[in-house]
C-alpha cells in the first residue's frame, strides 16, 4: 500500500464489504482502501455518501445473497446492493433473528 491512509478497510480478501475509516465520504468518490490479510490496496466509486464506521459495497449482491464481512457470513442482502453503496440496515439484515 502507498502512504496515504485508506478510506476503508477490508479484514478479508473474500470480503462483500469494506468498512468507512474516514468521514466526508460522498457519493460519486474514489475510495482506497486496504485489504488487510493480503495487504493490497482496493478501490471503488462510491454510489452514496457513507458515514464513518459504515460498509461500503465490494460486490454486487441479490436480495437473499449472503454478504461477508472477517471472511464470514454477516448477514443476508434485503435488497439488491450494486457495488459502491452504502450497506447498512436499509439493505442488510442479519441471520441471527
Amino acid at each position: 500500500m502507498d502512504n496515504s491512509p485508506p478510506d476503508f478497510i477490508a479484514h478479508h480478501a473474500d470480503d462483500d464489504v469494506g468498512v468507512v475509516v474516514v468521514e466526508g465520504i460522498a457519493g460519486g468518490q474514489t475510495l482506497a482502501g486496504w485489504v488487510m490479510d493480503t495487504d493490497e490496496t482496493v478501490s471503488v466509486q462510491t454510489l452514496d455518501a457513507i458515514p464513518l464506521g459504515h460498509k461500503v459495497a465490494l460486490r454486487a449482491k441479490k436480495t437473499g445473497d449472503d454478504v461477508l464481512k472477517y471472511g464470514e457470513v454477516i448477514g443476508a442482502a434485503s435488497a439488491d446492493i450494486a457495488v459502491g453503496a452504502h450497506v447498512h440496515v436499509h439493505n442488510l439484515k442479519t441471520k441471527k433473528w
